[in-house]
């Protein structure tokens, strides 16, 4: 699939494509047990995800959905990244799809005054790993964790990036 990858706010017409990256890079890449019951947000993303200082975006080419990255606003200008997946034929620095999906969300923080984006991951996400510390996350316990944080089940090793408080 040739084409330009345009990075967008999420629209209804996106939640099939979304829930057909996420779900088989959970499931069959990772081996988690997870079904998309497990995740209601994906079946109520603008409720979820697009209130608040929070969004959603995906990476697109075509009509094909081949990247997802949310923020979900927890109060107190405090924000989560969740699902953050890029299909496998759309990884590393080639396409720059995590990077520019990153870069989007990072805007939009500063954008709203976000002081801290925490996240969630999986001991199994290595190469993830590797890309939120290059991207200037640190590694926190979950101790460290906002009261508002989404923990979800599978989350092993935790992040916060801060950001510069805007002038």
């Amino acid at each position: 699939m040739t084409g330009e990858v345009e990075i967008r706010r999420f629209a209804a017409a996106d939640e099939e494509g979304v829930i057909d990256v996420i779900l088989p890079i959970q499931r069959e890449e990772f081996g988690i047990a997870i079904t998309i019951d497990d995740q209601p947000d994906l079946r109520s993303i603008a409720d979820f995800y697009q209130s608040g200082n929070g969004d959603f975006w995906v990476a697109t080419i075509g009509d094909r959905v081949v990247g997802t990255l949310g923020l979900k606003d927890i109060g107190g200008s405090q924000a989560a990244l969740r699902k953050m997946f890029v299909a496998p034929d759309f990884r590393g620095r080639g396409h720059g799809v995590a990077a520019r999906l990153l870069e989007r969300l990072l805007a939009h923080a500063e954008h709203r005054r976000i002081a801290a984006v925490f996240l969630g991951t999986t001991d199994k996400f290595l190469a993830a790993h590797r890309f939120y510390e290059k991207n200037g996350f640190a590694e926190i316990s979950k101790d460290d964790l906002p009261i508002g944080f989404p923990l979800m089940g599978v989350d092993t090793k935790f992040y916060v990036r801060r950001l510069a408080p805007a002038a």
